[in-house]
């Protein structure tokens, strides 16, 4: 009951905090017009881009450093300051029940089209992954594409 209490809380809080443009996958905006076009190419994260977004993660982790992160494209055009990301990770969690394979959705801050920085919005494993599922696919987001 907690654990749903909690995702709950940190949906509104990364919902109400995301004040730039948010873009799906395929390039487009979660509501309104293409962002980019859709035949517009996704790309890797940069090392720089990994780490940023590893430095919003990690504290949410036990054993930080032997966690193994699982990323998913990033699109090649972005507009806009601030997109939301999800991926997984696989990692010890503080909460046994949500060790291993863990959805994440964070809030990545962009300077001149490349991640710099990114804030934790919600993390769950176990059967709370749903959760995050749930919240990334609001987005058009789906962590389970990330390899």
């Amino acid at each position: 009951m907690f654990s749903v209490i909690a995702a709950l809380a940190a949906g509104l809080a990364l919902s109400s905090c995301a004040t730039g443009t948010t873009v799906t996958q395929s390039g487009e905006a979660a509501s309104g017009p293409p962002v980019v076009p859709s035949s517009v190419a996704q790309r890797d994260l940069a090392p720089q881009e990994k780490k940023a977004i590893i430095d919003a993660v990690a504290p949410s982790l036990r054993n930080a450093g032997a966690a193994k992160y699982r990323w998913a494209k990033f699109p090649t055009v972005v507009n806009g300051e601030t997109v939301n990301y999800c991926a997984m990770v696989d990692a010890q969690s503080p909460f046994a029940a949500y060790s291993g394979r863990q959805a994440y959705i964070v809030e990545v801050h962009l300077s001149g089209g490349h991640v710099s920085s990114a804030i934790m919005g919600l993390i769950a494993g176990g059967k709370d992954v749903a959760i995050v599922n749930e919240m990334c696919a609001k987005y058009g987001l789906d962590p389970k594409s990330s390899s």
